[in-house]
């Protein structure tokens, strides 16, 4: 395992952290038992924390594996549980000549009580089934016991039956139909479990090991590396479209302006496809098969062909027809980085605005590839030429990526300092400093930074680093996620996927660990993500928060002449807040949130069937309008949200205050 923690060389991310193996282990193709503790080896060489095995993190491994086996606790009893348990209990006592018969003595049992559920769900939902909208049951899997029996099983499937039925109805399907769609639900399950192949149970196996260590180290399987891979390079080769398995079927939820799909004019959103073939050779049937494999055939090398046989729905009746498309690059133009400009006014004198969309911190490592701080740099370099007054960077839905780009990025509202510190997994070591180099300030304007508790990782570096410098108002939801950690990608040789390991935690200037605690908002303005479920303080084996000695570099500032910019002011913040206190109080829209919050919160563990009714059918509705909706009508969307809005209003507030005027505070907000 030495080449995995030696012999490597690479681009540190936050949220991930590609790595190129220079490995030259002599594996065979597919994964094996034996490559099993060697594995296990590399996340140990690794970890920030942990260095050895012991009975603490078994017992956490086992707990991990149980959750992938049952995640929704519908098919094993307690009885079930602990012989797991048992069969696992000796997981590390030999790590040299590993035996793995208990991966598939599990999975036996598994498949067996599956079949057992699927049997029992036939049964219930046979001609004497009624449906009961009064249903309540306990939802989360982590809120309740293994059932102890059989017989306490089934009592729990009647109830998540009722739910699965409800959420039918909810699309106005008639409960005949209903029933048939979950019986086949179960059926699949059945086929699923008998179909898991070996690798698949090692690749499940390394991927429970992994989050045992914490929540954001994990095994890649060859097909989730890929994935990966695409995410962060923000282009595939293939036809240009989101897929999704919707009871059996492959659906096409959205067609990729520019890619194949969209240019071939035979293909919609819903067409539904039912058999995939290569330029050459018959048609294979792809319903009932897992989505990753009906995606893996649809996918190859730009130029090839791939021919798809569709299903779409034409009036009453159904419409079969065969498409050959010649794949090509996709680029996935969603997820990158965007701006649009509005034009508001403030006291008769317009100001122009300008709003960037920033979904992830993407990075393609390869020579030429497409990087979001490139893309951040160039949109910059549009608002002024727009002669832009203000900018909201909007990182509400950034979930992380590339931590060299994060650095970049946000060096380019300040001159030159320190941006983050990392720490090792060597405790004497000192924490690691990245820095801004680079002396230009590409915005030196004013700057609010929008965000929220999904805001995480590399978007929590960014804001937290701006709001130390003083050079950004944060406004969103309380805080921001809590991802204070840093993950290694190793790809292992022979094509067996890669480890995904956490290398260690960090910090930005003031010294804080974003690590639970997130980056506070100046502004809180109510959100839908603000739950106490939603944060990394929840998550299983979360590292615990540290902090250390500030690092805020002066020479961050300039003062004067070109490229100054002014810090933000606590009495700023202070008009500033109340200002927006004032207008979220009678904005419509976000009492709408805080209704559905409250409702969130009063519903406590239980999941009532109807409520689930009312509230799915709803979102059924959004949910179509979007997948369906052209590029220009999303982004009207976009900027309607009331927390964009809000922000648009609070960098008019701050352009003011920069420009040196005195802003009124309302007299409710001063009276508290």
């Amino acid at each position: 395992m030495r080449s995995l923690k030696n012999g490597v060389r690479g681009l540190v991310i936050a949220g991930s952290l590609v790595i190129s193996s220079v490995a030259s282990a002599q594996l065979k193709e597919g994964l094996e038992c034996r490559y099993l503790t060697v594995i296990e080896q590399g996340f140990l060489a690794n970890h920030v924390k942990y260095s050895s095995r012991d009975t603490d993190l078994q017992n956490r491994v086992i707990e991990q594996y149980l959750k992938r086996l049952d995640p929704s606790k519908i098919y094993l009893t307690e009885a079930d549980a602990n012989k797991i348990k048992a069969t696992m209990g000796k997981v590390f006592e030999k790590t040299k000549n590993r035996d793995c018969g208990f991966l598939e003595a599990s999975q036996t049992l598994v498949l067996e009580r599956v079949k057992e559920r699927a049997e029992f769900a036939k049964s219930f939902l046979g001609k004497d089934f009624k449906f009961d909208e009064t249903t309540e049951f306990v939802f989360d899997p982590d809120k309740k016991a293994w059932p102890k029996d059989t017989a306490e099983a089934n009592e729990y499937l009647k109830k998540y039956i009722q739910f699965q039925i409800g959420n039918y109805l909810a699309t106005d399907m008639k409960v005949d139909e209903a029933k048939k769609n979950v019986i086949k639900n179960y059926e699949r399950s059945v086929k699923r479990t008998q179909d898991i192949k070996q690798d698949d149970l090692y690749a499940g196996y390394l991927d429970s090991f992994a989050r045992a260590l914490d929540p954001h180290s994990s095994f890649f399987s060859r097909d989730v590396l890929e994935d990966f891979e695409i995410q962060m390079r923000l282009s595939l080769e293939g036809i240009g479209a989101t897929l999704s398995s919707q009871d059996g079927f492959t659906v096409v939820e959205q067609l990729v302006p520019g890619g194949a799909a969209a240019k071939s004019g035979q293909i919609e959103p819903q067409d539904k496809i039912i058999a995939v073939g290569q330029e050459k050779g018959s048609m294979e049937n792809v319903i009932d098969m897992d989505l990753k494999d009906v995606v893996k055939k649809i996918r190859g090398n730009k130029g090839t062909k791939v021919r798809l046989t569709i299903l779409r729905k034409a009036g009453e009746g159904k419409k079969r027809f065969d498409v050959s498309l010649t794949r090509e690059k996709v680029n996935l133009e969603d997820e990158a980085a965007s701006i649009t400009f509005v034009d508001k006014k403030v006291n008769g004198v317009k100001k122009k605005l300008g709003i960037i969309n920033f979904p992830s911190f993407y990075a393609d490592s390869r020579r030429g590839g497409r990087s979001s701080a490139a893309d951040m740099k160039k949109l910059i370099k549009k608002a002024r030429a727009q002669k832009a007054d203000g900018l909201v960077l909007d990182l509400s839905n950034n979930g992380g990526g590339s931590l060299e780009d994060a650095v970049k990025i946000a060096g380019l509202f300040f001159k030159t300092g320190n941006v983050v510190k990392q720490s090792s997994k060597n405790e004497g070591r000192a924490e690691s400093a990245l820095r801004d180099t680079d002396p230009a300030v590409d915005w030196a304007g004013p700057l609010v930074v929008l965000t929220s508790r999904i805001s995480a990782s590399a978007s929590e570096i960014v804001a937290g680093t701006l709001q130390d410098y003083k050079r950004a108002v944060v406004v969103g939801g309380d805080h921001t996620y809590g991802k204070g950690s840093v993950q290694s990608v190793l790809p292992i040789p022979n094509n067996l996927g890669a480890i995904k390991v956490t290398v260690g935690m960090f910090f930005v200037p003031g010294g804080k660990s974003t690590q639970h605690r997130g980056v506070d908002a100046d502004l809180v303005l109510p959100g839908p993500f603000s739950t106490d479920e939603i944060g990394e303080k929840y998550m299983d084996y979360s590292l615990p928060p540290k902090t250390i000695d500030d690092f805020v570099s002066a020479e961050a500032m300039v003062k004067e002449g070109p490229g100054a910019w002014q810090e933000i002011k606590p009495d700023w913040i202070r008009v500033l807040r109340e200002r927006s206190t004032d207008r979220v109080a009678k904005n419509d829209e976000f009492k709408k949130i805080l209704d559905e919050l409250n409702k969130t919160k009063s519903r406590g563990k239980l999941i009532r069937v109807s409520e689930i009714l009312k509230d799915k059918n709803e979102k059924d509705k959004k949910d179509k309008a979007k997948k369906t909706a052209s590029k220009a009508k999303k982004n009207e969307e976009y900027l309607k949200r009331p927390e964009i809005v809000e922000a648009e209003n609070v960098l008019l507030d701050l352009i003011q205050l920069e420009e040196g005027k005195t802003l009124g505070v309302p007299k409710q907000a001063n009276a508290k």
